[in-house]
């Protein structure tokens, strides 16, 4: 028995999540990175008994990458079906992680999979693949780090349900960095109270804030015997920003709080 991924229900998501599956409509996870997006996709999943395919995009991220290409076997050029044929084929769930870093073909290739058609077009084998009954497909979007340059546009944002994930309430992500690290309570809140700190300053200019998953990583090297001070700055301060002076502010900011 494959033990359940640790997810806390914040609100409706996974009630929402288990109606889309259902319904056959394609699913939206928006928020800032560390928000448990993809902890959730792994959780109803594993609650759904189905297999998940993740693709963490990127910009040389392309369909190829996703339907498939042609290869080199011997002497014979052989096609091999890529993640997103599979899935479809196979009715599992895919994850396009941070699907707004993908290249533009990448949304064109997916059109036909989230309407009424549910269908993949293989242009280099030119054929057209009817989606499994069980498939489903769920990306990612960071709608603040986006954007501008790297928005979703409405016309892709509403092929979807969409749920927006943030920052969970400090009681919960307390409850959380606990259960994630055995980490004593005591020292769960110094570290919420410091990411709510953080987040609170705007004025900082941070293109992205303390998220749960950078609190886990602190809480992990806390303990396992790492100097709280040690912990905190090199799993919180340092990954948030290059800026020496904004570091050094961080750092003091955390030495008192921790």
């Amino acid at each position: 028995m494959i033990k359940a991924p640790y997810y806390h229900t914040i609100g409706k998501e996974v009630e929402v999540f288990e109606h889309a599956y259902g319904s056959k409509i394609p699913f939206l996870l928006k928020g800032p990175t560390g928000t448990g997006k993809s902890r959730f996709i792994e959780y109803m999943a594993h609650e759904l008994d189905k297999r998940l395919i993740t693709i963490s995009c990127h910009e040389e991220t392309s369909s190829t990458d996703l339907i498939g290409r042609y290869i080199i076997k011997g002497a014979e050029t052989v096609w091999m079906d890529g993640p997103l044929t599979i899935a479809v084929k196979e009715g599992a769930i895919i994850y396009l992680d941070e699907i707004a870093e993908a290249r533009p073909d990448v949304i064109v290739a997916i059109h036909s999979l989230t309407d009424h058609r549910r269908e993949l077009f293989i242009d280099k084998l030119g054929e057209t693949v009817k989606a499994h009954e069980d498939f489903m497909l769920v990306a990612s979007f960071n709608p603040g780090y986006q954007r501008g340059f790297k928005e979703l546009k409405p016309s892709t944002r509403q092929r979807f349900v969409a749920v927006s994930f943030d920052y969970p309430e400090a009681q919960i992500e307390q409850e959380i960095l606990v259960s994630e690290t055995d980490i004593d309570k005591g020292t769960a809140k110094k570290l919420v109270n410091i990411a709510t700190k953080i987040r609170n300053l705007t004025e900082l200019g941070l293109t992205e804030t303390v998220s749960t998953r950078l609190l886990v990583d602190a809480a992990k090297l806390i303990h396992s015997g790492l100097p709280k001070r040690l912990s905190v700055g090199v799993a919180v301060v340092e990954p948030l920003t290059d800026d020496t002076e904004v570091v050094e502010a961080l750092k003091d900011l955390c030495d008192l709080m921790i």
